[in-house]
């Protein structure tokens, strides 16, 4: 797999291996859905977690919203922050894949297209 440009990858701190675990195959599924049903199209976390409509209880994401909410943030800033923490194990995803993709920065936000 390469990610084009090239780029660092972050470890999410701060939750178990197992946690991380089933994050990745949560966001991995997103991923083959994604570019099965949207081919050519680019895509960010956000795509995946739902933006202003918020709700990841009975998903693996949660513990992610309730590591930041456990120290004390605001909802919008566990929001935020989990949703970066998303965005490393994403790349990390993307990353493993044994397709091609491009990616880009735009707004703050990394997007990525698979490249057929």
């Amino acid at each position: 797999m390469t990610l084009i440009p090239k780029s660092e990858i972050r470890q999410v701190k701060e939750i178990s291996s197992m946690e991380t675990q089933s994050i990745y195959n949560y966001l991995q599924g997103a991923v083959y859905c994604w570019c099965k049903n949207k081919l050519g199209e680019w895509f960010s976390a956000r795509e995946f977690l739902g933006g202003e409509n918020f709700d990841w209880n009975g998903t693996p994401m949660i513990v992610l919203y309730e590591k930041h909410k456990s120290k004390g943030k605001t909802d919008e800033q566990s929001i935020l922050d989990a949703g970066k923490d998303a965005g490393w194990i994403l790349k990390r995803v993307i990353n493993d894949d044994q397709r091609n993709f491009e990616t880009k920065k735009e707004s703050l936000i990394r997007k990525y297209r698979w490249i057929k």
